[in-house]
């Protein structure tokens, strides 16, 4: 009889508590569901001392407009990131929740560093990202990069290299373009295109990636640009249309066809 008495009132102590317990999980959804916990104020500041040269923070809050859900204790945090992560010219977001209605983001924008293929860049970490090229000013010039889908890394690679070989005769690399069979080819700033033959990176498991240090055809590099100043003297003021740095112990010099001269003497 008393085991069965202190058994019941075990049981509705227990009752009890989970009663308590229940009103209390009720009135804490009740709270966190007040129209004051709605996120109301969106802070976006760039991660640059700098500022944003590309990003627009009011066309980034109408491309998350209405993918927001919930409020500052039911936001998902990593599906807000996503959300910011897809407006233009924006590359990482880091998100946090400030009390009681705010989010605060910091954006890392793009940093453009060529033109890919038809409509798309590429930003200086290989990356291929799509972006309104109209936000560039109109002093940017970009080189234009042409290549197989998961060679972006490679050609970002082999545009810091070549840039340095040729930087020795005051020339940029406007165009680097790799085919199919990853063949390199660069126009240089001063309109001539080189046919630098057979990538090394195409030789590797992982062609994205590269070979470390000098590529293999950097001494057909290198004779190019030793030899190159002597062949514009020999050249007296012809046009260079294209070299070919693929033989072994040498380059060949295409000249551009000169007009043929239109003749007004025609005879009536």
């Amino acid at each position: 009889m008393w085991n069965e008495a202190r058994l019941i009132n075990a049981t509705a102590n227990l009752l009890m508590v989970l009663a308590v317990l229940a009103l209390l999980a009720g009135a804490l959804l009740w709270v966190v569901r007040l129209p004051a916990f709605d996120i109301k104020r969106i802070v976006i500041t760039p991660t640059s001392e700098a500022g944003f040269q590309y990003v627009s923070p009011d066309v980034v809050r109408s491309a998350i407009a209405g993918r927001l859900t919930g409020n500052f204790f039911s936001m998902g945090l990593q599906e807000a990131r996503e959300a910011f992560e897809s407006a233009p010219w924006v590359r990482q977001v880091s998100v946090r929740r400030a009390w009681p209605n705010e989010l605060q983001v910091e954006i890392e924008e793009q940093q453009p560093l060529a033109y890919w293929n038809e409509n798309q860049m590429i930003n200086t970490w290989g990356e291929v990202f799509t972006a309104n090229r109209a936000v560039l000013d109109e002093s940017v010039r970009l080189p234009q990069f042409y290549g197989p889908e998961g060679s972006e890394s490679l050609m970002v690679q082999r545009y810091a290299e070549l840039g340095q070989w040729f930087e020795r005769l005051g020339l940029g690399v406007d165009q680097l373009m790799l085919n199919n069979r990853y063949a390199l080819q660069a126009q240089l700033s001063n309109g001539v295109t080189l046919l630098l033959g057979r990538d090394p990176g195409a030789e590797t498991a992982d062609p994205q990636a590269g070979v470390p240090g000098a590529v293999s055809f950097g001494e057909r590099i290198e004779r190019f640009v030793r030899n190159w100043p002597q062949a514009v003297d020999q050249l007296q003021g012809k046009t260079v249309e294209r070299v070919d740095l693929r033989y072994p112990n040498g380059f060949a010099i295409t000249l551009a066809q000169v007009p043929t001269p239109v003749n007004s003497n025609k005879k009536r």
